[in-house]
């Protein structure tokens, strides 16, 4: 049974549709965080120092000393944000792994693994969207106000269509150079589009007071690079980075999204939340509609070869950062040379 929009209690603060009317130190908060986040992963891409100090160090010395007790009391306290931050922390470890071992980047078995974790972040939230559906008020495992509506149901076909479409994992490849990007090339700017629109629906359906910074910023810290010359294709890498710090922010100071001064409540707006999870539909739609059509126009498989490794933007991405080796792996998929392709352009 659909919730009412009689029975959802609007909040008792001032409110601009999708959030409460905030301070100018919330958006400014909101900036702040969005910066810091895409600069460490920027670092870390590009500096084995960072990766050990910001993947192995600080976490395992915030297990032992601090995360522990830092919790207690909070809506981040209990085993699962544990659980999260170390699996985002192992998707992060396992995409350093390929930029400095280069066997592995060759090993079919070992590229598995980041469409596999992605996969499973995106069931685990489709799973919880679901389930939110039948919550109305004050959600007793997480302590946070959720409320149920056919924007769940939306938001969670949309999820299993992005899933849907995740294809290419096989013709990942670390850039040449110094910057030792992670380059996913099949996964384009519109799918890139596409899952911030159902991820940012998914934390302001499931996860509603969070998603300021869990939704907004968050998204928004690996999305900008992947519109920016110097992140084109590295999404993933921004994704996996971004996510791990974030959730050990989360972990370290609990209170900076809960009850501090630059907590940013959800307006818990109906209309708000039915809008987006429409977006987020739509888009879902589109995108997977248009990846089966190329499948199925250009007789691909997309578990053995990628579905747009003969697009102009996806040509450039080769030409620019893969290696003369992973020029000729990419194209021999497609049955084709690097100059078939336009992967030996000057750009």
């Amino acid at each position: 049974m659909f919730t009412s929009l009689a029975t959802i209690t609007p909040p008792d603060y001032p409110t601009l549709f999708f959030f409460e009317r905030g301070q100018w130190w919330d958006y400014l908060m909101l900036i702040v965080v969005t910066v810091a986040l895409t600069t460490v992963a920027w670092l870390a891409q590009r500096n084995k120092w960072v990766v050990l100090a910001v993947f192995i160090v600080i976490p395992l010395l915030l297990t032992v000393f601090w995360w522990p007790h830092s919790t207690e009391g909070t809506n981040s306290a209990g085993w699962f944000p544990i659980v999260k931050q170390y699996s985002a922390l192992a998707g992060s470890l396992c995409l350093v792994a390929l930029q400095y071992f280069p066997r592995l980047r060759y090993n079919k078995w070992y590229l598995l693994i980041p469409p596999f974790i992605l996969a499973v972040n995106i069931i685990e939230a489709v799973i919880r969207d679901f389930q939110c559906f039948s919550i109305h008020g004050v959600d007793p495992s997480q302590g946070m106000v959720t409320w149920g509506g056919p924007w769940n149901i939306m938001n969670g076909i949309a999820g299993i269509l992005n899933f849907l479409a995740i294809s290419g994992w096989i013709g990942i490849f670390v850039a040449k150079g110094k910057s030792k990007a992670i380059i996913w090339g099949d996964l384009t700017i519109w799918w890139i589009i596409a899952y911030d629109l159902w991820n940012l629906s998914y934390v302001y359906n499931c996860l509603a007071d969070r998603a300021w910074y869990s939704g907004i910023a968050l998204l928004a810290a690996c999305t900008i690079p992947a519109l920016l010359p110097f992140g084109k294709g590295s999404w993933i890498q921004y994704r996996a980075y971004t996510l791990t710090c974030w959730s050990a922010v989360v972990l370290t100071f609990p209170h900076f999204m809960q009850d501090s001064m630059f907590a940013h409540r959800s307006a818990h707006n109906p209309t708000a939340m039915t809008l987006l999870a429409a977006a987020s539909l739509i888009a879902n739609i589109a995108v997977f509609s248009y990846h089966m059509w190329r499948i199925i126009k250009k007789k691909r498989n997309p578990f053995i070869q990628e579905v747009y490794s003969d697009t102009p933007s996806y040509a450039r991405m080769v030409a620019e950062h893969a290696s003369e080796d992973d020029k000729r792996r990419i194209a021999a998929r497609l049955n084709a040379s690097p100059h078939d392709l336009g992967y030996d352009a000057v750009y």
